[in-house]
């Protein structure tokens, strides 16, 4: 179970809630296996939501204005939490990521951090000029141990083929990089397909996007712009991007056909 962290509550909405559920929890004299009980949760997902490691469910937000008889409160607070822009210091992604039971990504200009090789890694973070550029890429290739765990999370990719034709390194690295995604035709937990510039340009694509479905705490989409990131993990909103994103699995190309356009750009290389 999480050891109490210290949240800055004024640094998220999802700190606030997770700092509120700690103070009324320590106020009702109760632990987080008692409370987790009372909510028909673990204690453990107690624990993250008070860490800001998981989201709240909209169902516990509502136990908790009933237990806690706080008169909607935290109901109103989870309205913001479900729909949370994430500050530049967001940094917790990884930890949800390796929670997560089920991945699906939609990538439009580059490939998903779990799947790429080291050496295609440094090259695509060597173009933001990182001063700390090594220490990135041993992040990133610790974050893809959750794919050797036995556990490992059933993970579903589109990528976009302006990904696999993109040019911004050497044709070794990038030989190596589509070798990679070719030997995933094995793996069990794992399928990409490829949208094809024939599918044109439906309405529906407007920059990437990832589906995290938790085995605790609420499924949620998440995104990242220009120095920020975005949340929602609002079941309606997480429905209709679930829907966009069947749409994109459905414009593009069957895995195996997938896997011979990618073998054709490896020819080509």
């Amino acid at each position: 179970m999480p050891n109490p962290n210290e949240l800055d509550p004024s640094g998220s909405p999802l700190a606030f809630f997770g700092s509120e559920v700690r103070l009324h929890r320590e106020s009702a004299e109760m632990s987080q296996n008692e409370l987790g009980k009372a909510f028909y949760c673990s204690g453990a997902l107690v624990g993250y939501i008070e860490t800001a490691k998981r989201f709240p469910t909209h169902e516990f937000a509502e136990s908790c204005d009933k237990i806690f008889k706080t008169d909607g409160s935290f109901e109103r607070l989870w309205q913001l939490v479900a729909r949370l822009p994430l500050p530049s210091w967001f940094r917790e992604y990884p930890e949800f990521e390796a929670a997560a039971t089920a991945i699906r990504t939609y990538q439009a200009q580059t490939l998903y951090g779990l799947l790429q090789t080291e050496d295609f890694a440094r090259a695509l973070l060597r173009t933001g000029r990182h001063q700390d550029l090594e220490a990135m890429v041993a992040a990133r290739m610790k974050r893809q141990r959750i794919l050797e765990r036995p556990d490992a999370p059933e993970i579903w990719v589109v990528l976009d083929e302006a990904v696999l034709r993109r040019r911004f390194t050497h044709a070794d690295v990038m030989r190596a990089q589509l070798q990679r995604l070719l030997d995933y035709r094995y793996d069990p937990k794992m399928v990409i397909q490829i949208l094809p510039f024939s599918a044109g340009s439906p309405t529906w694509l407007d920059g990437s996007f990832n589906l995290l479905t938790m085995d605790e705490g609420a499924d949620f989409v998440y995104s990242e712009g220009v120095g920020t990131a975005h949340v929602m993990a609002h079941p309606d909103e997480f429905k209709q991007a679930a829907f966009r994103y069947d749409l994109l699995r459905a414009a593009a190309l069957s895995p195996e056909d997938s896997a011979d356009l990618i073998a054709s750009l490896l020819e080509e290389l």
